[in-house]
């Protein structure tokens, strides 16, 4: 994501004013957002204002974009690594958790994406059982088209609450533009549009089997990935049917379908365990970066950009990141 434009302060009391004093109230300046993210880096918000309804959100989102100042809406704190100058403008941690279980699911994007896969399971509805263990909101997974073993939550979209240039109100999923993990809200230059809930076709059926399948995908993350702070899968898989036959140590299936996980393309590199001050390359698995105490967002970065490094180096491929880097970015360099 591009770095965020400096705010007016005439702009953010313009943006005071068009939410009411009710919400107004409640924004507090220079707010770490490090303890709001998984990866646990990150510098202030210059404003920050939690909302727990769908409506405030609204609200809130509709006034900055009208008003023109930036803002970044924030959740489950996933997916995300904050530059270490924090955000300037708005920040919006949604908190809305609304939700009704149903063929027709609805779901605040605030709502835990772990949490709705589990309530889908237990009413039988299938279709979430590879989100059981996947961190993060409803509206972090719609940004980033979610998803897992070879699923993800694009295709079970029906229609998605938006407020895009001052106004709310229901879009096809086709406005989404979704791609593998991607969608219009990943672009730069895409018109600001803020997620305020989502509705999902989830088909129903047997609860066992929705429920095997469930322990079948957790038990997986539970041996293969840490628990030591990250942001979740780093870069994207590479789709390369010529690569998958030289990538060492790739299974068949993954040969067959000519799909590369990006952590074998890490692993391959000797990655593993690499380090940039507290940020560290999983041993457990290439494509984590994991923070192992008081890892900076630059760290971090500077570990992601030696993985691009050696994986272009050895294979010729462009790794992509998963993660999106917010804030301001713009005095960051790699390091030599």
């Amino acid at each position: 994501m591009p770095s965020l434009p400096p705010s007016d302060p005439s702009l953010i009391r313009g943006w005071l004013e068009a939410i009411g004093p009710e919400l107004a109230e409640r924004v507090r300046e220079d707010v770490s957002l490090r303890p709001l993210t998984t990866l646990r880096v990150g510098g202030p918000a210059q404003r920050y204002l939690r909302v727990e309804t769908e409506h405030e959100l609204a609200t809130a989102a509709a006034a900055a974009q009208r008003i023109g100042v930036s803002c970044f809406v924030l959740a489950g704190g996933s997916n995300l690594c904050i530059s270490d100058r924090g955000i300037r403008g708005i920040v919006i941690h949604n908190a809305a958790q609304a939700c009704s279980i149903g063929p027709v699911t609805y779901a605040a994007a605030g709502h835990g994406l772990i949490l709705l896969s589990l309530k889908a399971l237990e009413a039988g509805l299938g279709g979430l059982a590879f989100a059981i263990g996947i961190p993060g909101s409803v509206g972090g997974a719609l940004v980033s088209n979610a998803g897992a073993y070879r699923h993800s939550i694009g295709p079970l979209v029906r229609r998605v609450l938006v407020t895009h240039a001052g106004e709310t109100g229901w879009v096809g999923p086709e406005w989404m533009q979704f791609g593998y993990r991607d969608s219009r809200l990943r672009h730069s230059g895409a018109p600001a549009g803020c997620l305020v809930a989502v509705e999902l076709g989830l088909e129903p059926g047997c609860a066992d089997t929705i429920r095997s399948e469930a322990r079948r995908y957790q038990h997986n993350r539970i041996w293969r990935q840490p628990w030591a702070p990250s942001a979740g899968s780093f870069f994207k898989n590479v789709y390369d049917a010529e690569l998958a036959q030289r990538v060492p140590d790739l299974p068949d299936d993954l040969r067959k379908a000519g799909v590369v996980p990006a952590g074998y393309l890490s692993q391959a590199c000797g990655c593993r365990g690499l380090r940039c001050g507290d940020a560290q390359i999983s041993p457990r698995h290439g494509n984590f970066i994991v923070n192992t105490g008081q890892a900076t967002a630059s760290d971090v970065r500077n570990l992601a950009e030696e993985v691009k490094r050696r994986v272009m180096e050895r294979f010729g491929v462009a790794l992509e990141e998963e993660v999106i880097y917010a804030g301001d970015w713009e005095q960051w360099t790699a390091a030599a």
